[in-house]
């Protein structure tokens, strides 16, 4: 049944946790396309449309998700994409209120922590696939 599993891409310039979500994501039933940077995700999407994105927020520059965001959202206005930040773990703010001054500029339809336990993000994931 390999043709009705929904594509996740990924992108996130931490290798690591970048395999860890791959394998987290592939065992439960996914088939994953992954980038390990803005440019390299911006080519992808060009050509790729993914069922869900998931984007780390700060790679190359501090606001590289919001810009993959905004441009996969340009391309693909159906596709849900998650935002996935250590920001709030670093520094305290939570972008959910900080941020609701450019929400209409800020496309992702949700804001996840680094961290979130795996059966959460699973979840969230069947949630917004729905």
């Amino acid at each position: 049944m390999e043709a009705h599993k929904k594509t996740i891409f990924i992108v996130d310039d931490d290798p690591d946790y970048l395999f860890q979500l791959q394998v987290l994501l592939e065992k439960n039933g996914f088939r994953v396309i992954t980038a390990e940077s803005q440019r390299e995700a911006q080519k992808i999407i060009e050509r790729t449309k993914p069922d869900l994105a998931i984007v780390d927020l700060m790679m190359e520059n501090e606001d590289s998700g919001f810009i993959l965001s905004y441009q996969i959202k340009r391309l693909y206005p159906d596709v849900p994409v998650i935002i996935f930040t250590a920001v709030t773990a670093e520094t305290g703010i939570s972008f959910e209120t900080e941020l609701g001054m450019n929400s209409r500029w800020i496309k992702a339809d949700l804001f996840l922590p680094k961290g979130l336990r795996p059966d959460q993000l699973i979840r969230e994931i069947n949630k917004l696939l729905k």
